[in-house]
């Protein structure tokens, strides 16, 4: 079967897809241009692709051989999944290889904001540190500190249990073992973490309201998606002095432009959603969204699926 990827993968697992199938990997650095997707969907049984790609339903519906898609993310809100199951296409996707490489960037960033790492690094990199000051680039303790977590699924407990492990309290809004509502964290923790899934109840939850409900000074540390924060928003609470910070890896839009003011901002790290980025994580997702898309064109169930009703429906089966 013809297979369509749309970026070179870490590991060896492309070979074993080659080994099965007839595989073409988009070789550019960048995702590829709509109209190069669109005709390779057309002609093709599966598709292994990436957050960056739009799986549209006009373009599921133009892909008559389409069998199977396989998501390398956890997420998959680029891929229209109802058109998916409406034409009995099983998506797949990587969840939970990725949670401690993702749990240990949201502790990075909370603490280089803490004790305003890169703002240092930066400082003394311009030239501007000219001695040791008693009272320069004081930073927050951490046995003080409480760090609000958004969601609290594998990703979120991961990021609890390292924040209680260097001396953190920590809150979180899971209201079935004992969490708080959403206002209540934000009133209450120094830090406020993301890690909640995208959906459109999330999206845009950390607007102005919000950001005005978090206590002033407090950072703010998004590894989860870009589009749960208003920038516009972020900008002004960080510009008024109200946050003391933010830890993004992932921004909205995505990248920002270079001129962009969060950038020039010495209380804001931008990482470039690089959260999975370990040797081991995304070498582990590159092996579960091939075998995700080997079971679903061998006409078997995949290991994760976003859609597992289609298997009721012959998914895969076009």
């Amino acid at each position: 079967m013809n297979v369509f990827v749309t970026r070179q993968l870490p590991g060896g697992a492309l070979d074993r897809l080659r080994a099965r199938h007839s595989v073409s990997v988009w070789p550019g650095p960048l995702p590829p241009p709509q109209a190069d997707l669109r005709r390779a969907a057309a002609d093709g049984n599966g598709l292994l692709t990436l957050l960056t790609d739009e799986i549209g339903a006009d373009l599921i519906a133009a892909s008559p051989r389409l069998r199977a898609i396989s998501n390398f993310a956890v997420g998959f809100e680029n891929i229209d999944v109802d058109a998916a199951t409406a034409h009995r296409i099983p998506v797949g996707h990587t969840p939970g290889v990725l949670t401690e490489a993702t749990a240990q960037l949201a502790i990075t960033l909370m603490l280089d904001l803490m004790r305003r790492v890169s703002e240092s690094d930066r400082h003394v990199r311009r030239g501007c540190w000219r001695t040791w000051e008693p009272a320069g680039y004081l930073g927050a303790s951490l046995e003080e500190t409480t760090v609000g977590l958004i969601g609290y699924g594998r990703i979120g407990q991961a990021v609890g249990r390292l924040a209680e492990a260097i001396g953190m309290r920590v809150i979180h809004t899971d209201p079935f073992i004992g969490g708080h509502s959403l206002d209540s964290l934000l009133r209450e923790a120094d830090v406020v973490s993301l890690h909640a899934t995208m959906t459109n109840d999330t999206r845009g939850m950390i607007n102005a309201t919000t950001l005005a409900m978090m206590r002033p000074g407090a950072i703010l540390v998004n590894v989860a998606r870009g589009g749960m924060v208003d920038t516009k928003a972020l900008v002004e609470a960080l510009r008024s002095g109200h946050l003391g910070g933010a830890g993004l890896d992932v921004t909205d839009p995505e990248p920002l432009p270079a001129d962009h003011e969060l950038l020039a901002m010495d209380n804001v790290v931008v990482t470039p959603h690089t959260a999975s980025a370990t040797v081991k994580a995304r070498t582990a997702m590159a092996d579960l969204a091939v075998d995700n898309l080997l079971a679903a064109l061998d006409g078997q169930p995949m290991a994760h699926c976003a859609n597992p009703e289609v298997y009721a429906q012959g998914g895969g089966a076009r």
